[in-house]
């Protein structure tokens, strides 16, 4: 284990060359593309990092939190009602993640990976056949707890009405600009102006949100979890300061109930809300050592949030031995903070 953590912070100089010969193409081309993609997978190999494949329950847990089920329109005088329509699911991450973003191309066995923006890619699916023969089945199977259920519900009746090819009458536009009303941030202003009377279709209300299965947690908080090592100024230590851990998983206050089960499932924890969020954050250290490091070295955390787990980890056992007690422990846990969370990302 520590192993992997010193492998990774020895190729960082690997990685920022490679990021530095894709700016030197200026953009993410399919050629500096596939080449990161091969040279990523094999700094991979060699810290004993292979790609694994993802559990179905992990790719939901994971959608959960990064993906978004889109209904998209453009102004077209070629078609008859005005408008093209089409549909897309995505999931956009940083560029460091980009062998996570490959498994997940390849657990659909469809879809592309592009840039999206500066260091940003996205894996998308744009095919309404791949839509409804890949995606569409999928969450099906394997459903979505968050309210993005809801959005996933409204995706699916847009994706029925363009297959049916009701898109290209007034009427069945209307239809699907309704839907669009209800999912994600809703219409644009264009959008706003040009279907003025158009009433929002029913959002419907996910109400059954307990856990069903640890896979789809472990792809959830590889998504929307956060390791935490913070140090500050105590009293009551010798060396003048202290260390706190923390795990903690953020959502929309919208999925308040799912967030609160988490209480339920760990068997600890603390719910924190604020307007529009709510947290879930574990502090104590006993709960780390014996319910949430055992948990995720079961049910794996994937993509570059693996590293912040790893660093956390390492923590813990340093804390285990109380060596946050002493100056030269303090040091070693100051010096793996420094590259954790969005450091590490600000380092390639």
């Amino acid at each position: 284990m520590n192993t992997l953590v010193s492998c990774y912070t020895c190729n960082v100089l690997h990685i920022k060359n490679m990021r530095l010969f894709i700016q030197r193409h200026h953009s993410y081309s399919t050629m500096a593309l596939q080449s990161y993609i091969k040279q990523s997978r094999a700094l991979r190999s060699r810290e004993g990092l292979q790609p694994n494949l993802l559990n179905p329950y992990f790719i939901t847990g994971f959608s959960d939190a990064e993906s978004c089920f889109m209904v998209l329109f453009q102004k077209n005088a070629i078609s008859k009602t005005g408008w093209r329509v089409w549909a897309r699911f995505t999931i956009s991450l940083h560029v460091k993640d980009i062998n996570l973003l490959q498994q997940i191309k390849s657990y659909f066995g469809v879809g592309n990976i592009s840039k999206e923006y500066k260091n940003i890619l996205q894996y998308r699916v744009t095919s309404i056949k791949d839509l409804t023969n890949k995606i569409i089945p999928h969450f099906e199977k394997f459903p979505l707890i968050t309210q993005k259920k809801a959005d996933f519900i409204l995706f699916k009746e847009a994706i029925d009405l363009i297959t049916r090819k009701e898109h290209l009458t007034a009427e069945g536009l209307e239809k699907i600009v309704a839907i669009k009303a209800s999912i994600n941030l809703g219409l644009s202003d264009v959008l706003k102006t040009a279907f003025s009377k158009i009433v929002p279709a029913k959002r419907p209300v996910i109400k059954d949100q307990k856990i069903f299965d640890p896979h789809w947690l472990a792809g959830f908080a590889s998504g929307d979890g956060s390791f935490i090592v913070h140090i500050f100024k105590s009293n009551s230590t010798k060396t003048g300061e202290s260390v706190r851990l923390i795990f903690q998983l953020t959502q929309h206050i919208r999925d308040e109930k799912l967030i609160e089960s988490l209480v339920e499932y760990f068997e600890a924890g603390r719910i924190q809300r604020s307007r529009e969020a709510i947290d879930f954050r574990i502090f104590k250290f006993d709960v780390f050592v014996k319910k949430i490091i055992p948990f995720f070295d079961k049910y794996k955390i994937a993509g570059e949030k693996y590293q912040d787990y790893l660093d956390f980890k390492k923590v813990v056992e340093l804390m285990e031995k109380d060596e946050h007690l002493t100056l030269k422990g303090l040091e070693k846990i100051r010096k793996i903070k420094l590259k954790m969370n969005k450091v590490r990302n600000e380092i390639v």
